[in-house]
């Protein structure tokens, strides 16, 4: 009976230790926003970010019958600044996205790297092709189904 019972013990120990090392960490902990566009852009569009003070990065190039992207959201700024390039036969025109946010730190456990998520406060952009933009879900987590802004463009920019 007591070797039954010490067999058990050990097979429950070994058991807990297995249990305890598996860690379902995230591949990919990078936190996207997606933006919606109400219709398929008419338009080439190319979206850069401003970076920092001194340098642009291109997030999205040159996408064609684009209805939606998603693009990065930065770790610690308070906004973030977008250009989308809209390009066809009669040139560019570039409007700019500014969106305000608050980063909150996400960790699913202190094994895994942690990530930002964030708290869309606001949203404003200039209106050279873009009509307006919304926001429509202002959590900016792991869930990339539900459109983060909804973008509407004019029906006629000439």
């Amino acid at each position: 009976m007591r070797r039954i019972i010490r067999t058990l013990s050990l097979s429950l120990v070994l058991l807990a230790m297995v249990s305890c090392a598996s860690i379902d960490c995230p591949l990919n902990n990078t936190v996207h926003a997606k933006f919606k566009f109400s219709a398929t852009v008419p338009y080439t569009l190319t979206v850069s970010a401003k970076i920092s003070e001194d340098s642009d990065s291109i997030l999205f190039n040159r996408g064609e019958k684009v209805d939606s992207i998603l693009l990065p959201m930065s770790y610690s700024r308070a906004q973030d600044v977008y250009y989308f390039e809209f390009t066809d036969e009669n040139g560019t025109k570039t409007d700019t996205i500014t969106v305000s946010k608050e980063d909150r730190p996400h960790f699913e456990s202190v094994d895994c790297s942690p990530s930002i998520f964030h708290t869309i406060m606001g949203v404003s952009s200039t209106n050279l092709v873009i009509d307006s933009i919304a926001i429509n879900n202002k959590d900016v987590t792991y869930d990339e189904r539900k459109p983060h802004f909804i973008i509407y463009l004019k029906s006629n920019t000439n």
